[in-house]
Order: structure tokens, then sequence, then C-alpha cells
């Protein structure tokens, strides 16, 4: 489990094909890599990866075709995401994220208010349902508010601290991002079925 609440913003420094997917070479940045382990489960991205090797300031997680074929942004270079898996003493500052990726969704647009900036977002149809105004959402494992809701799009609105501290200030119209509703969102909708 994790808060959504970002650490670090990494770089991943390399990729290597095998044939049951593809490893990933990712330089921590300010992620503290003392307390993690062989094992050890990082949100990168919004996608929860187990740590298979550790070395320095980097760490290597391996994506099977089956995530690749679920998850965005995790090309050569590209700038991820990083959180360490939630310990039952730590503080919740986000809300509860599995860091399993609901969907892929894309930039639609993005507005300058202030100091602040306003990116309104697709999503597929599949997760629509599960998205309300002032509800949660993670965004490349970013915790957010959901400020507006239409048909196939969301909006979110991002603080100054929000843009200094995640990658979600680099993205562009028509960048890809990874979703995850809310938890509890997807427990409500399984508990309505079983009443029908």
């Amino acid at each position: 489990m994790f808060t959504g609440i970002v650490s670090a913003v990494g770089r991943v420094i390399e990729t290597t094909e095998s044939s049951g997917g593809v490893r990933l070479r990712i330089d921590a940045a300010g992620l503290a890599l003392d307390d993690v382990a062989i094992g050890d489960s990082i949100a990168v991205n919004g996608a929860c990866l187990t740590v298979v090797t550790l070395s320095g300031g980097a760490f290597e997680v391996d994506l099977s075709r089956e995530t690749l074929a679920c998850v965005a942004g995790f090309e050569l270079e590209a700038r991820v995401n990083l959180e360490k898996a939630l310990r039952l003493a730590d503080r919740l500052g986000g809300h509860l994220v599995t860091g399993h990726v609901d969907g892929v969704g894309a930039v639609k647009r993005v507005e300058a208010v202030g100091d602040n900036r306003v990116l309104e977002f697709s999503m597929p149809e599949t997760l629509t349902r599960y998205v309300a105004r002032k509800g949660s959402i993670a965004v490349n494992g970013v915790s957010l508010t959901v400020n507006a809701v239409a048909d196939d799009t969301f909006e979110v609105n991002l603080i100054p601290h929000t843009l200094a501290s995640t990658n979600l200030a680099a993205l562009e119209v028509g960048a890809r991002v990874n979703l995850e509703i809310d938890l509890v969102a997807r427990y409500l909708e399984r508990m309505y079925r079983q009443v029908q």
C-alpha cells in the first residue's frame, strides 16, 4: 500500500529487454534506499514494482508483458514519481493507493491559474463510474482531488508544491498517464453488485 505522496522524482537510466518483459534501472534521486531490501515494493509512476537489485543510488525492477500493456511512462530517460511502500506507523497524507494501475489516461488540457495549474485528463470508459467530484484519484502515483468530472474526462488542480515535487509539472497535452481509482469506490461497487 502507498499514500500517493511522492517522495522523490527519479529517472529511468537503463532498460533491458527480456523474453518476459523489461528490466528497468532507476536512479532513485532523493529517495533514501538505506531501508529498502530486495523484494520490497516501490511505486514507480503509480505502479507497484518489486526491487530486484540495489546498487549505489539506483534500483532495478522487472516489468512483465502484462504490466507493460497496462502502464505508461517507463521509457528510457523518463522522469518517474517514486514512493516506498507504506509502513503501519506512517502518516496517511494522501489516500490509500495500491499501486495497481487501473488504466491509462491522457492529458487533454493544461491551464495555468496563477501559481497553480489545472489539468484535464481523458480516462478509459471502464473507469468513469469510479471517478467523482471531490473524490480521490492517483495520477502517475500522485494522490489528487478531482475538481470536476465530465463523461470521459476529469480535472484536477495542481498546487505549486505538487508541481515542484512530482513529474506532473512536465505534462503536456497528449501525454499518457497511469490512473488508479479510489480503493473505496472499487469496494463500494462490489458491495452494491452483491446487494442487487
